[in-house]
């Protein structure tokens, strides 16, 4: 049995794993029009907490790094989630279930490369690139695709100083306005995916609790219709 498919009690809470940061914000909204309100201590900006009650008995919030989610409800630590399609297409994890587009946290997946050499560079002359992202998976898939090879440096974060300080001359990273992008010398040259955040679910979970599950998935989906 897999580690996301346990069993477990029906009359354990529910848990909603959220991303932090700019996520959290643009999805405060929905939980209000979806009648989720969690406790006072959720919107103090010096709590240290990580868990917390709602106005729903049967359900608690657990606010982790957007990365994070993914593993949480796929391995069944929480049953809901909201997670980016960026996470979830770098994880794959068939234990996730993600029934509806929340329309929030609109971004692009794509390459950048220095200014410089984007004038002078074909990437259909591409075989094998070095690349320095967090998003390995998707980086090796994407360019698989089209036969080339794609060597990833893997970085948590400042994506951006990888090609000034050598490390690699191209990155995959999010991308919003384009802004940290330009301040940092760097042009986008090629468009791997368009991101917004999903409404996630652990399969098992929906498959032994389907009311309880479906309940929120109604919800949200009428929430995101709405929006």
């Amino acid at each position: 049995m897999s580690s996301g498919s346990r069993e477990k009690p029906m009359n354990e809470k529910l848990i909603l794993a959220i991303p932090k940061g700019r996520i959290l914000k643009e999805a405060a909204p929905l939980f209000a029009r979806a009648g989720i309100e969690p406790e006072a201590a959720f919107a103090d900006a010096d709590s240290r907490l990580l868990r917390f009650t709602t106005n729903h008995a049967d359900l608690d919030i657990i606010r982790v790094r957007s990365f994070d989610v993914a593993t949480f409800v796929a391995f069944g630590a929480a049953h809901l989630g909201i997670a980016g399609a960026d996470v979830l297409m770098e994880f794959d994890y068939p234990e996730i279930y993600a029934p509806i587009d929340l329309g929030i946290g609109r971004c692009r997946l794509a390459v950048a490369e220095p200014a410089e050499m984007a004038g002078n560079d074909d990437p259909r002359r591409w075989s094998h690139v070095r690349i320095a992202t967090k998003y390995p998976e998707v980086t090796r898939r994407h360019f698989a695709a089209r036969g080339v090879q794609a060597e990833c440096v893997k970085l948590s974060g400042a994506m951006e100083l990888a090609p000034a300080l050598g490390l690699s001359h191209r990155i995959v990273d999010l991308v919003d306005s384009g802004r940290t992008l330009r301040e940092n010398g760097l042009v986008e040259i090629e468009h791997i995916a368009d991101v917004t955040s999903r409404f996630v679910v652990n399969r098992a979970a929906l498959k032994t609790q389907p009311e309880r599950i479906g309940r929120w998935i109604d919800r949200f989906r009428e929430v995101a219709l709405a929006a």
